[in-house]
């Protein structure tokens, strides 16, 4: 039987986030399938991987100076030298590189090595730590690709320079639009958090860390004197009281409401007004997207991934990510006026239409078949 493998850091927030109808692709064409990740569930009984054959809890770290990383390498190698697998996917930084690391021996008898960059780290306006430690790597790294896959413009470009047998842009990981466009009951959402209908709500999705840069909104939203409008913030994370703070500090503890996590984002996606994403780092966001499938319209930091997505002015608005009168004076716009909010939430659901499941996993499908052991597909770069 054909054997494939996916590698990731973890499975939790990543293997079961993006890649569950990529391991039911490879099940119904008719392949074993492996996952190696660390199991990050709070109880490592609830790490159950459909359409997963066997799993492998490896203990990846995210930091490349981890030592535990010297082992995964050792073990990861040990298995794809004994398993002899036709296609390895590799995905995230530290997945990518110990994956191609360990896969070089089985490339040369006929193992082909897939990795999916979902944000190289680094960018325009990365700091130049970035730079110097993960450019050089990657390219080197791109040796030991057959299928290098971006998904935004800034890393396609990026990636011409690499070695990688074969370079594709595919339109993200794809989102299933129904899923997203369920009806909830408005009133009682909001009134679970002592709003009205009547108030007004911009939305925030993200984990509460330094990147997702949640208190540039908070500064703005101070500098909007309308009692009316509020925040809400569905994520949780290491920031979460300093925002909690910031909002007391500015006055707005009764207009902030951090939700941490949620498993009813599509619900309040549904019943806000705008959508608010001020990341510094994105590779392509499912959050954007799914804002962008819900109709919403969207002020988002004027980032790759993000620029990929909304066409400014008519999407939304697109705003240098520390620039909080920018951020402000787009809310302003939005909540003044509604009418032009909605028409450009509009564009924003029919834009999406490109980034489906069933478009991406068809696009994903004529790769993975181009990279079968059956498979005489030229694999000459580009």
């Amino acid at each position: 039987m054909k054997k494939v493998l996916f590698v990731a850091t973890v499975v939790k927030l990543h293997v079961m986030v993006f890649h569950l109808p990529y391991l039911e692709w490879f099940k119904k064409n008719g392949y074993e399938v492996h996952v190696a990740a660390r199991n990050d569930y709070a109880r490592p009984e609830d790490c159950v991987i459909p359409f997963c054959d066997r799993f492998i809890d490896l203990p990846f770290e995210r930091s490349p100076l981890k030592r535990s990383n010297i082992q995964v390498y050792h073990q990861l190698k040990t298995m794809i030298d004994t398993e002899n697998y036709d296609i390895i996917h590799c995905h995230t930084p530290m997945g990518g590189a110990l994956g191609r690391l360990a896969a070089r021996q089985a490339r040369k008898k006929g193992t082909k090595v897939i990795y999916t960059a979902h944000g190289f780290h680094f960018y325009r306006g990365a700091p130049w730590p970035n730079w110097a430690l993960y450019y050089p790597a990657e390219r080197i790294l791109s040796r030991w690709t057959d299928l290098l896959i971006t998904i935004n413009e800034e890393d396609y470009q990026a990636a011409q320079y690499f070695c990688a047998k074969r370079l594709v842009k595919v339109p993200g990981v794809g989102i299933a639009l129904d899923s997203l466009r369920i009806k909830a009951d408005r009133t009682a959402l909001r009134a679970s958090i002592g709003l009205s209908d009547s108030d007004r709500v911009i939305l925030a999705v993200g984990e509460l860390n330094a990147n997702k840069n949640h208190r540039v909104l908070i500064e703005a939203l101070s500098q909007l004197n309308d009692p009316s409008i509020h925040l809400v913030i569905c994520g949780e994370g290491p920031l979460q009281s300093k925002l909690q703070e910031l909002s007391v500090h500015l006055g707005l503890a009764d207009r902030v409401h951090l939700l941490g996590f949620r498993r009813d984002v599509a619900q309040w996606i549904q019943n806000a007004d705008v959508f608010a994403f001020p990341s510094y780092r994105e590779g392509l966001s499912l959050s954007l997207m799914e804002a962008m499938a819900g109709g919403l319209p969207v002020v988002a930091s004027k980032i790759r991934g993000n620029t990929d997505l909304i066409d400014d002015a008519k999407g939304g608005f697109l705003v240098d990510p520390k620039d909080v009168e920018g951020f402000k004076e787009a809310l302003r716009q939005f909540t003044a006026n509604p009418q032009h909010a909605k028409a450009m939430g509009l564009y924003n659901a029919t834009k999406i239409e490109a980034y489906t499941i069933s478009r991406v996993l068809a696009i994903v499908g004529d790769l993975y078949r181009s990279c079968a052991p059956t498979s005489t597909a030229d694999t000459d770069h580009h």
